[in-house]
């Protein structure tokens, strides 16, 4: 059996448009917040942690809505093609406060659009598993996220190229007008929907992938509950998704500073690195599908933990930021990545296929979670501690779920009686 790749390409055009709209909310909304309408730090963080605690509550309420819809389109079309048409209107408007300096339109619209892209969010990503069978969805899920990162290079792109800014005398930056960038971006997120759209009938590639999808012995009937082993699996890979998040992002959003304490580096210099990490990661993406399909899908994430808990440590030692801090990124890029492309369909392996969207919801969910969580928590801790303390923290977390990870014994891709050692730890019970 063969991943049918053109059609998980297409599949990935709409999730590259989320991405692209992901990667130009972060970069340039505290922008404007903060140099344009002049709000404090303190209010943009605030205001940018909104679509996570958003995300937390209505990824798995629209995920759980998406998969009771029947209509004409299918289940999930009708919220990409009606959502992203909904977040395009939204942020042409959006550009149109920005450039009037109206604050309180510009944040009521933002809200707006923040819920928007919340509601369409799991259906999307719930899209490749519903026509994938399910020993290919970690190669389903690889193109699926090599596709969705152009998505967000090309809004990294546009954003050097479009956006304009001169030094004021008063040592601030001015911004010229953000309505090309909004245009842009809105334009490539509606032009990549309109592909998948129009190039896909979903009702009928749901209904050829169900003929040839043999269904897993481990999971409940629609909308039944699960077996009590399956479900504590679903409890352990839920906290494992929540702690290596936390550690990862723990680590990105204090990277710049603790970089400038450590070795003196300025952002420029240290946001180098991360550009490997993610780098590493989209060309591992396609291979690491097909190794976890030799290896399963929880030996792979195991793995891929374990290198990122070691290069954490070593990052801890390094006297200087250098040639091998390079090497290590890269590696952290590709054992994210082993984590990433395998983790997701593991959740979805353990639910009947006509609960996929509410599953999605439950893992973006976690996710998001440990995203509020972490610099929260990670901030409290350099405060007391310095910053010295970020990678011991990353260590302490990652650590944590692969130990966690150990406890998940449904989800995977081989059958049990091929399964590595560490995946038979402690037996099925």
């Amino acid at each position: 059996m063969k991943l049918n790749t053109k059609q998980t390409v297409l599949i990935g055009l709409s999730f590259a448009s989320i991405l692209a709209f992901w990667q130009f909310y972060d970069q340039l909304i505290p922008v404007i917040l903060e140099n344009h309408f002049g709000l404090p730090t303190l209010a943009t963080n605030v205001i940018m942690s909104i679509d996570n605690v958003l995300a937390v509550f209505l990824l798995p309420i629209f995920g759980a809505i998406s998969d009771r819809t029947k209509t004409r389109l299918g289940r999930r079309t009708p919220y990409i093609l009606f959502g992203t048409v909904a977040a395009v209107a939204l942020m042409t408007v959006l550009a149109l406060l920005t450039e009037q300096s109206h604050f309180w339109g510009f944040f009521i619209c933002l809200l707006v659009l923040l819920v928007v892209m919340s509601v369409y969010r799991s259906p999307t990503v719930a899209y490749m598993p519903d026509v994938t069978p399910r020993e290919l969805r970690s190669k389903g899920n690889a193109v699926i996220n090599l596709v969705g990162y152009i998505g967000g290079i090309f809004a990294t792109v546009m954003m050097t190229l479009l956006i304009k800014s001169t030094p004021a005398e008063d040592g601030t930056i001015q911004y010229g007008s953000f309505i090309p960038i909004f245009a842009v971006i809105a334009a490539f997120m509606l032009i990549t929907v309109l592909i998948t759209v129009f190039t896909l009938n979903e009702n009928k590639i749901v209904r050829e992938a169900a003929v040839d999808r043999e269904p897993s012995p481990e999971n409940a009937g629609k909308g039944e509950r699960l077996p009590k082993p399956v479900f504590k699996s679903l409890v352990f890979i839920l906290m494992s998704v929540f702690l290596w998040f936390t550690a990862y992002n723990g680590v990105t959003t204090s990277f710049s500073r603790y970089f400038a304490d450590r070795y003196s580096l300025d952002a420029g210099g240290s946001a180098n690195y991360l550009t490997f990490a993610t780098v590493a990661a989209i060309i591992s993406f396609v291979p690491l599908g097909i190794i976890s399909s030799k290896l399963g899908r929880k030996m792979t994430i195991l793995i891929g933990i374990a290198v990122m808990t070691a290069c954490y440590a070593a990052i801890f030692f390094l006297p200087s930021a250098g040639l091998l801090m390079y090497v290590i990124f890269a590696i952290i890029g590709v054992g994210w990545a082993a984590i990433n492309v395998n983790s997701f369909p593991m959740v979805v392996e353990m639910c009947h296929s006509a609960d996929v969207g509410k599953y999605t919801g439950y893992y973006y969910a976690f996710s998001m979670g440990a995203q509020i969580f972490t610099p929260i928590f990670s901030g409290l801790l350099i405060t007391w501690l310095g910053y010295r303390c970020l990678f011991p923290y990353a260590v302490i977390f990652s650590a944590a779920s692969f130990v966690t990870m150990i406890f998940v014994r449904h989800g995977d891709s081989k059958p049990s009686a091929k399964q590595a050692v560490l995946e038979q730890l402690g037996g099925e019970g």
